[in-house]
């Protein structure tokens, strides 16, 4: 909110705003608005008032919308993707969950509509997204506290900004936290559909490393395998390939791998593990399966091999805000350069959740759900 100059009032369809005009010789941005009225204005939101299935419990309300404080930030939601973790959130199955009722949603993009008198680091116009889970990012607009939001370039594609906070960040940290990898070292990983997968490949590539990635077989294997090496995978191969003792040929001409990335557990993982050199780590950060990561006693003790695990939310309470945001800088350095881009979206309007959600849940679906505001 500019506060030098003088106030007016504006009213449009359904709300009333007051406007803070420049007063003259006052240095600024432009006029920006804050809603402040006996009525206070509504807006659409994706709630759900207790868990279960995702399809069931969600529906589109209209919500009070907060009046702005010293410190809060006005924001129009541009687009927000629809995450395995929001689902698993809003069936009570994850490690953290917010006080119900709740609004869904704990990633996207949004723009700066206006700030309060006491905020210093962001401005009208500016692109923001969440800086911690559970914000609730689906719906049209909302007040959150400035240091709820982290600024992120509003020259990198909507798309990629709507799906830059959590997959990304999940892939360059698993990538840089559990190895001391060189270029030419290899990496496995299971899901590599998956919008972490994908992150995988080209922060990868973009490292010199080279990537053997597992996939579920499906009718169009070939299509699923030509654009995950479009994006920089050397190989791809289906669970049940990885279980063939041909997968030993694989590496005449490239190095066991001494990292592997689990997001599906059961025999999945096992498998990963076989493959791992020796001394080598798996990081599980996910459990697509629903089943048990079961480690052979023999792996563990003639391998050495270590099992760890990968949770953003908690790498986030260990480190600084301002570590988080130069892990942003760094992912958003690569999309400039054409080296990250978001996995394929299909962008689906707030009022056509139901399908948006139901499209989500279904097995070997290639697109990422984005609603749009």
């Amino acid at each position: 909110m500019w506060v030098c100059g003088t106030l007016w009032w504006v009213r449009t369809p359904g709300r009333l705003w007051r406007r803070l005009l420049p007063a003259s010789g006052c240095h600024g941005p432009a006029a920006s608005y804050y809603s402040a009225s006996a009525a206070p204005a509504r807006v659409p939101a994706l709630v759900y008032g207790h868990h279960g299935d995702p399809a069931k419990v969600v529906e589109l309300k209209n919500l009070e919308l907060a009046a702005v404080g010293g410190s809060d930030v006005l924001v129009k939601m541009l687009a927000a993707p629809i995450n395995p973790s929001d689902i698993n959130m809003i069936q009570g199955n994850y490690g953290l969950l917010p006080e119900l009722p709740a609004v869904g949603g704990n990633e996207g993009v949004a723009q700066v509509v206006a700030v309060g008198s006491s905020v210093t680091g962001l401005k009208p116009g500016d692109w923001v997204i969440p800086a911690n889970a559970g914000l609730g990012t689906w719906r049209t607009e909302a007040v959150f506290s400035e240091e709820a939001l982290i600024q992120v370039p509003s020259d990198i594609p909507l798309e990629s900004a709507a799906t830059l906070g959590v997959n990304p960040c999940t892939a360059y940290r698993m990538l840089m936290d559990f190895e001391q990898l060189q270029p030419g070292d290899s990496v496995i990983q299971n899901a590599s559909n998956s919008g972490v997968g994908q992150a995988v490949i080209q922060i990868a590539a973009a490292l010199g490393l080279r990537t053997i990635n597992v996939v579920r077989d499906r009718p169009d294997i070939q299509k699923l395998t030509d654009r995950l090496k479009s994006l920089g995978a050397e190989h791809v191969i289906t669970e049940e390939e990885l279980r063939r003792p041909e997968m030993k040929n694989l590496f005449k001409d490239m190095p066991q791998p001494r990292l592997a990335l689990n997001c599906v557990g059961g025999k999945s993982s096992t498998e990963l593990l076989r493959q791992l050199a020796r001394g080598g780590t798996m990081v599980t950060y996910g459990g697509m399966a629903k089943q048990p990561v079961i480690a052979s006693v023999s792996l563990l003790i003639f391998k050495d091999l270590k099992l760890r695990g990968f949770w953003l939310s908690q790498w986030k309470k260990d480190h600084s805000p301002d570590q988080f945001k130069e892990l942003i800088l760094t992912l958003c350095d690569l999309i400039r350069q054409g080296q990250l881009t978001a996995p394929a979206c299909s962008q689906v309007p707030l009022q056509d959740y139901q399908r948006a959600l139901e499209a989500s849940m279904k097995p070997f679906v290639s697109s990422k759900q984005i609603l749009t505001m």
